[in-house]
């Protein structure tokens, strides 16, 4: 197996994040988007997500395996210093470290960043999402039974916390593009 490596994703990199995104949104009920998004959409999503916040892909072979990126909790000012945490993976690298090693940047950057704790909503059932999640040191905190409906079933969304900087106070968050990721 070739070495995976991590970097900030680009604007061109829409056409191979939506190549495995796209089937995801389809066929599963893993995202709860029910048409998906074009690659003007996702190239739209990269850029307005940069700015604020880290996207990354993983690369094998010169191919996009994978990708990452962190996103606003919420919007009331007090949830400023959580954000939520998506990671897609190409089927065909399903479980060969690629989820992990994604992860192995986003969260320490998230932390540099000042973010106190990252969120993952997993549609269940999803072994190896929450598998991946729970080896990183994720604790589920409970589950929305039943808050989605996709493909003539009803979904559970399972979620899972991380605790980044625990300073109290916290300081304020850094956008991504002032810090200096290692990536």
């Amino acid at each position: 197996m070739s070495n995976t490596t991590v970097r900030n994703a680009q604007i061109s990199d829409a056409q191979a994040i939506q190549a495995i995104y796209a089937p995801m949104v389809e066929r599963t009920a893993i995202s709860f988007e029910l048409e998906p998004p074009t690659v003007e959409e996702m190239a739209k999503r990269i850029g307005s997500t940069l700015p604020t916040y880290p996207y990354l892909v993983a690369e094998r072979d010169g191919q996009i395996i994978g990708y990452a990126y962190a996103s606003q909790h919420r919007a009331r000012e007090a949830y400023r210093w959580s954000v939520d945490v998506t990671v897609y993976i190409s089927p065909e690298a399903h479980r060969s470290g690629v989820g992990r090693a994604l992860y192995d940047v986003l969260l320490p950057t998230l932390k540099r960043q000042g973010f106190h704790a990252a969120y993952a909503g997993i549609a269940l059932p999803n072994d190896g999402s929450v598998g991946l999640h729970e080896a990183l040191g994720f604790a589920h905190i409970g589950t929305y039974p039943e808050v989605g409906f996709k493909q003539g079933a009803w979904h559970d969304v399972g979620y899972w916390r991380i605790a980044l900087d625990v300073s109290s106070p916290p300081k304020p968050t850094l956008p991504f593009m002032d810090i200096s990721p290692q990536v």
